[in-house]
């Protein structure tokens, strides 16, 4: 079986054409660069009204291919810009006919820092942040909601990547660090100086990826080759639980790429019931799976015509939102009820059902699919690989006592290592 590539969210490299917009923490506001012939400029959406409409928010020249836009809570735009090889941030925001801005500050990085980029929305709404990458460390940045421009939070020994939230005060950041050869999620604490601490040890030798973390549930949705040494698989873990990480085999679909990119919200203490939406780029398209980790199947939902690819959100009943922009339609979102997904008030999990129409046991379809967009057949998982290991929360109360003693792995089975979290200020590199 050939099985897929896993790959996290990321924008655009500088240089290359936009895609896809960025969603603010919740979900009222997104920002993307709109195209104008072969010009490029700023445009909000704003999401949480009876209907999506979208503000263009244009300057006096056209914005380079390679610059970050990101919505802020109160509906200004906050933009990135590469000017003179200093990193220059502004607030835009509509001032009648025209779009005003408030310029922030500017950074300045050394010649050999790799790259600075926005990380994701944080929640609230009233800051933002950025990462530079260097040879050696890693500088988080806060660009919004400081005391007077752009402010150094913390220094990350290492290479990072990735930036995942794992609270709703935006204290506790999650990297992807790449040091000694190996790439290993970190918990970086920017209430505590940048106090660093390792959050995902699957094996020794593994890369070890986070992709999306839920503050209700505490379902983690994790990229790992620890089941499969040389090749990355998705797997699934609950962020303060002893259950043992899992990767099932039905995230593993042939000659596709699959990239998670929300989780639905509201599943308090029921990480299970979580609907999980994937992208999924095969030889026929893209289109959005659902998947459940009470689930051995992937729903397979066609993607609205303009999708902006790998964007959408989650409603907590249940519904998904998918972002779109057709000539016709220049700001739409189209609402899935995705068969399977529970809502909140519920709190009952459905049985898992059996394979999908056109399954079979001895391996995916290889055959032309039915119609567009339908993507190509899986084999029914059977019961998923775990990897022991416990995902223990990086709460700062509890950082305080030392990480549990990984259990000793059984002596036919890999080298588990649990997925630990340490006390902060101990920085474990490997």
């Amino acid at each position: 079986m050939t099985a897929c590539a896993i790959e996290p969210s990321a924008g655009h490299e500088d240089g290359a054409a936009p895609a896809g917009c960025t969603l603010s923490a919740d979900g009222a506001y997104a920002a993307r660069l709109a195209s104008a012939g072969d010009a490029w400029f700023p445009e909000r959406w704003t999401l949480a009204g009876p209907e999506p409409y979208a503000v263009p928010l244009p300057r006096n020249q056209p914005e380079e291919p390679g610059t970050e836009v990101q919505p802020m809570g109160d509906g200004r735009v906050l933009i990135h810009r590469l000017v003179a090889g200093r990193h220059a941030f502004s607030l835009l925001y509509p001032t009648g006919p025209g779009t005003g801005e408030l310029p922030l500050g500017v950074v300045e990085c050394p010649r050999d820092t790799a790259r600075l980029r926005l990380l994701p929305p944080a929640p609230g709404g009233a800051r933002a942040y950025a990462l530079a990458v260097g040879p050696r460390a890693t500088t988080v940045w806060l660009v919004v909601g400081g005391a007077c421009g752009p402010e150094r939070l913390a220094e990350v020994p290492g290479r990072c990547s990735g930036g995942v939230w794992l609270d709703r005060t935006g204290r506790l950041l999650a990297l992807d660090r790449e040091c000694g050869g190996r790439t290993k999620a970190v918990v970086v604490d920017l209430g505590r100086g940048g106090e660093v601490s390792p959050l995902l040890q699957i094996a020794a030798d593994s890369d070890d990826r986070l992709l999306l973390a839920d503050h209700d549930s505490g379902l983690l949705i994790v990229r790992s080759d620890a089941p499969s040494p040389g090749q990355d698989r998705l797997g699934w873990g609950v962020l303060g639980s002893t259950l043992p990480v899992r990767f099932p085999e039905c995230l593993r679909l042939r000659d596709c790429t699959v990239t998670p990119f929300a989780i639905q919200p509201g599943q308090v203490l029921t990480p299970e019931s979580c609907a999980v939406a994937l992208r999924v780029d095969g030889p026929v398209g893209s289109w959005v799976g659902v998947w459940r980790p009470a689930e051995r199947r992937v729903h397979h939902l066609p993607a609205p015509e303009g999708w902006l690819a790998g964007t959408g959100l989650w409603t907590p009943d249940g519904v998904l939102r998918l972002p779109y922009a057709t000539p016709a339609v220049p700001c739409g979102v189209t609402q899935v009820s995705p068969p399977g997904v529970v809502p909140p008030e519920t709190g009952v999990m459905p049985p898992p059902p059996g394979p999908e129409p056109g399954q079979g046991t001895d391996g995916p379809a290889l055959g032309t699919p039915a119609g567009p967009g339908r993507p190509p057949g899986h084999p029914p998982e059977p019961a998923p690989p775990a990897l022991e290991g416990a995902v223990h929360p990086p709460e700062p109360a509890d950082l305080l006592s030392p990480a549990p003693p990984a259990e000793p792995p059984a002596p036919s089975a890999p080298r588990p290592v649990p997925l630990q979290q340490a006390p902060l200020g101990r920085l474990v590199t490997n």
